[in-house]
């Protein structure tokens, strides 16, 4: 099934804990979102994926009932989350600029969080703080970045809240530290199977834990799948540029770059027989990353941008082999 011309959608979704429905959001003269339609579904880690400015902060705020949208509806759990308490107490929102009051330590943010979660695990959040090495009479406007990031990244996990949101929840945190929350998330949902929607820049460190993408650009919905399934739709050629010429004949072009006589590209479709003629071209084939297809997806939706109104009809990549 295709969405709102996405280039890839999922084909038979879950249902949902959490949906956009024909969403817009306008902000003055700029529309943050634009008539998006995505469903999150249960017990699912979504990434949802974009460029700085693309709408990823704007749904989730929706979705976390802190926005209202300019039209369309928002669902979370089959309710609307604007000041439905109900709704909101089971949601967790970690974001990066999450402010606290001036006289709050860490302790205190705990102590708040366990007020507000009926799910919370105390004990959890103390193995997390000692995990992280977090001092817990800190004041927190006196922490580092990282620290401060942490203790979103605590809340986030020892709230067990049904859907829990991270937009880019790892600012000041060293590979290290990344990593421990990578393996904490995967460990505690495994568990705690729930909902979970992450927001990142960091793609290929996040790769192996997302089982399902959204991809949104410039407030439009550019890709909704499986995670494994987008990948699985295209490949990389590279080679002679002629060669290439040759390949990409009938088939659609994500990406492309040269140097010399030398050219790669990205296209749709990675069934054997697309294997099989580029390599009787004498080109090299190649899976193509979560990020490089991320990339190709982004730059071919900006070639074909209304600002670039000669250019081709973008990718139709729904029915490509697999």
């Amino acid at each position: 099934m295709k969405r709102d011309g996405a280039l890839f959608a999922a084909e038979e979704p879950m249902r949902p804990a959490a949906a956009v429905h024909d969403v817009t959001m306008r902000f003055r003269e700029h529309n943050a979102l634009d008539g998006v339609s995505v469903d999150f579904e249960e017990n699912v880690i979504t990434g949802l994926l974009g460029r700085n400015g693309a709408g990823k902060t704007t749904m989730m705020q929706l979705l976390a009932g802190h926005l209202l949208p300019t039209s369309g509806r928002v669902e979370v759990f089959g309710t609307n989350p604007y000041e439905n308490e109900s709704a909101l107490q089971q949601m967790s929102l970690v974001k990066e600029n999450q402010k606290y009051p001036e006289y709050f330590r860490v302790i205190d943010a705990m102590s708040a969080a366990a007020m507000l979660f009926p799910n919370w695990d105390a004990a959890y959040a103390e193995s997390l703080l000692t995990d992280f090495d977090l001092p817990r009479k800190r004041r927190i406007k006196k922490l580092s970045r990282g620290m401060l990031s942490v203790v979103g990244i605590v809340i986030g996990l020892a709230s067990r809240a049904p859907l829990t949101f991270f937009d880019e929840p790892y600012l000041g945190l060293d590979a290290v530290a990344r990593q421990m929350f990578y393996d904490r998330l995967i460990a505690d949902y495994s568990e705690h199977p729930r909902t979970i929607v992450l927001s990142t820049h960091l793609i290929e460190e996040i790769a192996d834990l997302l089982e399902h993408v959204v991809l949104i650009e410039r407030g439009r919905l550019l890709a909704d799948a499986d995670a494994d399934d987008l990948r699985a739709r295209a490949l990389s050629v590279s080679g002679r540029s002629e060669r290439v010429d040759q390949f990409l004949v009938g088939r659609d072009l994500l990406r492309r770059e040269g140097v010399g006589q030398l050219s790669r590209a990205v296209v749709g479709g990675r069934g054997r027989h697309d294997r099989d003629e580029a390599t009787a071209l004498g080109l090299e084939v190649e899976a193509v990353s979560l990020q490089q297809l991320v990339v190709a997806l982004t730059n071919h939706a900006g070639a074909i941008s209304p600002a670039n109104p000669s250019s081709s009809e973008p990718a139709d990549l729904e029915e490509v082999s697999r």
